[in-house]
Order: structure tokens, then sequence, then C-alpha cells
């Protein structure tokens, strides 16, 4: 279960900041949101490994955290779009970070083995 933000102490930031956006698709899935509005479908194409049980577990949190935005148009067959909120969009220069670290780790990694050389 989640902390309460008021509950949570000052030097904790970094730890409450990983329940919310830890776990192996959280991060992933605001990446695919940052060029704009994906329907389900979509984010799902984008991010082959997910299992669709999972997406729709991890966008559930996303939108109780309050970084997305859920809309479900009601037409046949129904339509659903996700699109980050400001809260989200915050996260948009984390997630690039991220994403170039991660290219650079992987490379290093293929080049010599080990980064740590």
């Amino acid at each position: 279960m989640r902390s309460n933000v008021e509950e949570t102490p000052d030097y904790c930031a970094v730890e409450f900041a990983m329940e919310i956006l830890g776990g192996r698709w959280k991060l992933a899935i605001l990446k695919q949101l940052v060029p704009g509005t994906l329907r389900f479908g979509e984010l799902r194409r984008t991010l082959p490994g997910i299992t669709q049980r999972m997406l729709t577990r991890q966008l559930r949190e996303l939108e109780g955290d309050g970084l997305v935005t859920r809309t479900v148009h009601r037409e046949v067959p129904p339509r659903v779009d996700y699109t980050l909120t400001e809260v989200g969009r915050s996260l948009d220069a984390i997630t690039e970070q991220l994403d170039d670290w991660g290219r650079w780790y992987k490379e290093a990694v293929r080049q010599g083995g080990s980064p740590a050389a």
C-alpha cells in the first residue's frame, strides 16, 4: 500500500517517488505519452512486452496518482484515450534523461562488457 504524502518524511522523497513511478512499465508508459494522446491499443503496440492486464493496471495507478487522464468516448466500438496531465508532463525531462542513460549504459555494456571499467 502506498504511503500517505503527508506522512512521508522529507528524507524519503526518492523512496516516495519510486512508490509512484516504480516498476517495469510506468516510466515507459509515461515516455510513450509525451508526444501526445494515445488510444489503449496504440499504447499497447508501443510496448510489445506488456500484457493487456498489466497495461490496464499500470494505467489505473498512473491515473489514480494524477499523472494520466483517461477519456472514454461513448461510441461503438468504445474508444479510450490516455493523455499526460500537467503533473505527468513535469516528468518529461526525467524520462528523457533516463532514456538517454539507458541507451548509454546498454551501449557501454555492449562495447566493453562492464561500464564500471
